[in-house]
């Protein structure tokens, strides 16, 4: 049978002192590696709130530059539509004033009575072969009444001459054009049913309708940003 030996107080403090030092040890152990996995964690952490601040930034400013892009094009754009406005306000008023300077030169077809005449009677003609009937009535300015007579009987002989039928066209003095027409007459057949509007203000507008595109290349050019053309 084994006999056990009391331990004496210094082994029972030797004993004490390294069974401390090993739990300190330990301790001490634990809590670096608390520390090295509280850093990880952190580091992990701190990365990932970097990242994201990161992230939230970047899409910030992308949005601001994309919001500045969109401004800058749409101050681009209403700048572009305030030019082209203008070009195109300009480019009209160019083409009223030359449609209204025509219109003021238009009563100087009148002033020469030969030529006057000549006119006259081809736009007379133009509404005998529209409108094939034996008796026309014309409408014209009280000053014009002498010239038109002559017009009337140098359009009747061509018109015989040409088709071979006979018309006679009378004056509508009941009905005449206002002084204030530049000129020009207005045909008028199937008792008054159909007019053709032979005046010069007349045909000035239907030029300004008709020959508005030829005027506006002759001017500005070409349009390039027209795709179909009659």
């Amino acid at each position: 049978m084994s006999q056990v030996h009391a331990l004496s107080d210094d082994q029972v403090g030797q004993e004490l002192r390294k069974m401390t030092a090993f739990i300190k040890q330990e301790a001490l152990e634990k809590a670096r590696e608390i520390e090295i996995k509280a850093n990880e964690e952190f580091s992990i952490e701190k990365s990932k709130l970097v990242r994201q601040e990161t992230d939230a930034i970047d899409a910030a400013h992308a949005k601001k530059l994309k919001q500045a892009a969109m401004s800058q094009q749409i101050t681009r754009s209403t700048v572009a539509n305030k030019t082209r406005l203008k070009v195109l306000a300009a480019r009209q008023q160019l083409l009223d004033d030359i449609f209204e300077a025509a219109s003021k030169r238009l009563a100087e077809g009148t002033k020469d009575a030969a030529k006057y005449r000549v006119t006259l009677k081809n736009l007379l003609l133009e509404g005998l072969y529209a409108l094939t009937e034996s008796e026309i009535q014309v409408r014209a300015r009280k000053a014009d009444y002498a010239v038109v007579n002559d017009a009337i009987k140098d359009a009747e002989e061509e018109y015989k001459k040409t088709t071979g039928k006979t018309t006679k066209v009378t004056i509508d003095e009941e009905d005449p054009l206002p002084e204030g027409s530049s000129g020009g007459l207005v045909i008028v057949g199937f008792q008054g049913k159909i007019d053709i509007n032979n005046t010069f203000d007349e045909r000035l507008l239907l030029l300004q309708s008709s020959g508005l595109p030829a005027v506006r290349e002759t001017l500005f050019g070409k349009n390039p940003n027209r795709k179909f053309y009659d």
